[in-house]
Formats: C-alpha cells, structure tokens, sequence
C-alpha cells in the first residue's frame, strides 16, 4: 500500500511539474522550415514510442507465459527449430523502419534547405550573418545598414542568411524558424527561413566555441513589412556609420550588447565568396605558384 502511494505521488508531482512548463521552441513553430523540422521530430517520437511501448508489451508477455513453474525432474523441455515468420519478423521490422525513417529524413532535408513552400515567387531578404567572438555581425546589403546581436525580418516573406564566421566555427540556430546550419571561415553557408507571425524569437550560436559560448546568442524580430520598412528608415536617421576601425573593435573577443550602424563591413572585408571560397585555404600566391611550377613541369616533361 505504501509502494501504491508512493508511486501515485510521483506520478501526480511530475504531471503538475510538466503542466507549468513552456512548450519546447523547437516543438513550437512559426514558420514553415521550423514547422517541418517540428514534424519530423513529432514523427521520430511516435514511431520511437510505439517500438519501445511494443518491446515492453511483449517482454511482459514472455515473462508471464514463459516463466520458469516446477517441473518434475526428468522433465525435458521440447527440442524446438527456428520459427521463419519470427525470424522474418524481427529482421523485417527494423529494416522497414530504418527505411521509413530515412525517407522522411531525406525528404524533410530537402525541404528544409530550399526556400519555403508558398515563398518561390519572392524575392527573399538577403542578410549575411557572420560571428565573432561571441556575438553576431547581421548585414543588410540591401538596406545598408548592420546591427550586432539582433536582426529584424519582415513577416510573411522569405529570408536568406548568408552564413560565416570571423573565427572558430559556429552554429546559427533560430529554434522556432529554422534548424541549425554553420558558420564557417573560409566559406559562405545560406539558410532560408520566414516568420508567418510577428514576435520576437531567441537565436543562438549552437556549436562550442570557447569560453563566451553560454552567452553567444541574438534576438531575431519579426514584423510586418511597413514597420520593417520603418525600422530602416529609422536606423538610417539615428545610427553612426560603421567604420573599419570600429568594426575591427567589434570583432575583439567578448560580449557586446545590441549596435545598430549605417553601411556595412561587407564593403572593407568581403565575405569570403569567389576565389576565396570553399575550402581553399592558401593564399592566392601559393596558388599562383603551385600553377607556375605545374607549367614548368609539363614543359620539361616535353
């Protein structure tokens, strides 16, 4: 009886627990990229739960009907050979599974990495973030203008980030709009995304990189597309031009709150696109020099 109780108390302590808290931002979306990736983990829990759930269901049942009861002594239990259907069974199962599982991944990444579904005619909002130690560089070629650690979107429309990093590789991860992609060095990543309601979302940097990491995070605010408009013209009338020198200040490692400026870095250190993209990672004179000593090998082979 003391068990009984016992156990309905922690039954009943964890359900209020849960009952206060928040929804997972990842399982609560507003857009669609979030809303795909929201499914398939719904999917993933389902089709976990239902094995698990069935694996227990059927441990029990072997137990009970399979328990060990007396016997006499000269009892020999019945020779049995392998059951095909059983054998069919628990080899067929998994690999149905597995494949399910790997359909919906596949098609679920292809989803996710295109632009959204309902947004193909649009010209999307370009925005080139790029990390620093630890904060997040947001430009807008377009708009001419750069904040530091938020970004305001419009609603309703599609919008690509150009994705690297001034350091360490990086994670940029928006739960409620988008999945993670990286920031990286030497190469320029793009993730597409849109907000189909105003608000405001939590981003951060989802991937280790040092010991300012816990706090390397960034506000995205979404809004309708007159008051985005606004907000433009409202940074063009208050905000300092952005500088080489003070740009060059903003990248020093360390924390900095929410910057807004006229212009762009993109103007004075170009993302790392054309000849300095991809994985190259020489300088332009070692190439020119590999190519010059591959020339001269082929004229002294003829």
């Amino acid at each position: 009886m003391k068990l009984k109780w016992t156990l309905l108390t922690f039954i009943f302590t964890i359900a209020t627990v849960l009952t206060g808290c928040e929804p997972l931002l990842v399982l609560d979306p507003k857009g669609p990229q979030a809303a795909t990736t929201a499914d398939v983990i719904w999917l993933s829990i389902i089709t976990m739960a239902f094995i698990v759930i069935t694996v227990l269901v059927l441990l029990i049942i072997i137990l009970v009907k399979y328990r060990a009861s007396k016997q006499d002594d000269d009892y020999e239990p019945p020779h049995i050979e392998g059951n095909p259907i059983v054998e069919g069974i628990i080899v067929g199962i998994p690999i149905l599974i597995v494949i399910f599982l790997s359909i919906v991944s596949v098609v679920s990444t292809y989803q996710v990495e295109t632009v959204p579904e309902g947004y193909e005619d649009q010209e999307p909002l370009v925005i080139y973030a790029s990390s620093s130690n630890w904060k997040w560089h947001f430009s807008y070629p377009e708009q001419d203008i750069e904040t530091v650690n938020y970004v305001f979107i419009p609603t309703d429309r599609s919008v690509q980030f150009k994705l690297y990093s001034h350091g360490p590789i990086t994670s940029f991860w928006v739960p409620q709009l988008a999945g993670q992609k990286y920031a990286m060095a030497d190469m320029v990543t793009t993730i597409n995304l849109a907000a189909e309601s105003a608000g405001e979302f939590m981003g951060r940097n989802a991937n280790f990189s040092g010991e300012g990491f816990a706090e390397n995070t960034f506000n995205v605010i979404a809004m309708p597309q007159d008051e985005f408009d606004t907000w433009v013209d409202d940074i063009h009338d208050t905000a300092d031009p952005l500088t080489e020198d003070i740009f060059n200040e903003l990248l020093e490692p360390g924390h900095l709150g929410q910057l807004a400026f006229t212009g762009t870095h993109l103007e004075f250190s170009p993302p790392p696109e054309g000849e300095h993209g991809g994985h190259n990672h020489g300088s332009s004179d070692d190439t020119e020099q590999s190519e010059d000593e591959h020339d001269d090998s082929e004229h002294d082979h003829h």
